[in-house]
């Protein structure tokens, strides 16, 4: 049995003073059953690890280079990251992707290197809305993982953690249905259970794109989908842990 896992990614949001209260207010309430995560900028780790400490809420962070050190300016490694308490690294998510030019390829370095530190990818793919209206959503999302594959081996996601996010449905409103979402998510384990079939089964597949606390039950009560990673509703406490017990009642 999977547990399930709802991770907020805050991305570029939040002052030093609202982060921490933000952590406060997901670590007051105890969500069983569920791994719950947060991702604030790399600038709030330190502060958030404090706000977290004694709770059972997790850290993670939104990217990580994948050089351990060097000339390498504005970068941060996953060693650094542990050093924060960091357990969970964001990976290859669509902003990054089309935004700053994270091709598979680096996604695919940066996979390595958080697994060599010892933390757990969140490892996303996801298809543009030009790619889903000619077919080719499978295409996309499993060159995505093939990369890592690739740099990585047959057992690339023996210790992570996949987020399917269709880019169409990334802070539109707009979101899969159920339906269209478990059938990506039910492929992309048939995928990985053509190299490894432990992993297939073990690996939590989670969604994002616009889940909310009235989509989020329907969501991840699908047999395939382990969780959401989430994005503008996990920047208010009330609606994030609406969504982590939307979770742990399917678990």
């Amino acid at each position: 049995m999977r547990t399930p896992m709802v991770a907020g990614n805050w991305k570029l949001n939040g002052s030093r003073q609202s982060a921490v209260a933000l952590a406060g207010e997901v670590a007051a309430t105890e969500v069983a059953g569920v791994d719950v995560v947060v991702c604030p900028v790399s600038l709030h780790l330190g502060d958030v690890s404090q706000a977290l400490k004694g709770s059972s809420v997790l850290l993670g962070a939104q990217n990580a280079c994948a050089e351990e050190q060097g000339a390498f300016t504005g970068e941060v490694s996953s060693t650094m990251l542990a050093e924060f308490g960091c357990q969970y690294v964001i990976i290859g998510h669509s902003e990054r992707r089309s935004l700053f030019g994270d091709s598979n390829e680096s996604c695919a370095a940066r996979h390595k290197a958080v697994v060599a530190a010892g933390l757990t990818p969140i490892f996303c793919v996801g298809e543009t809305l030009d790619d889903r209206e000619a077919g080719n959503t499978m295409a996309v999302v499993e060159s995505q993982l093939q990369a890592a594959f690739d740099a990585c081996g047959d057992n690339a996601f023996a210790s992570a953690v996949i987020a399917y996010e269709p880019v169409w449905a990334i802070g539109t409103g707009k979101t899969a249905t159920p339906e269209q979402a478990q059938e990506v998510h039910a492929e992309l384990r048939q995928f990985i259970a053509a190299r490894d079939q432990q992993t297939a089964s073990a690996v939590r597949i989670l969604y994002g794109g616009s889940v909310n606390p009235g989509n989020a039950a329907e969501l991840i009560g699908k047999p395939d989908i382990d969780g959401g990673l989430i994005g503008g509703a996990a920047l208010k406490s009330a609606d994030f842990l609406a969504i982590c017990q939307a979770a742990a009642a399917q678990a």
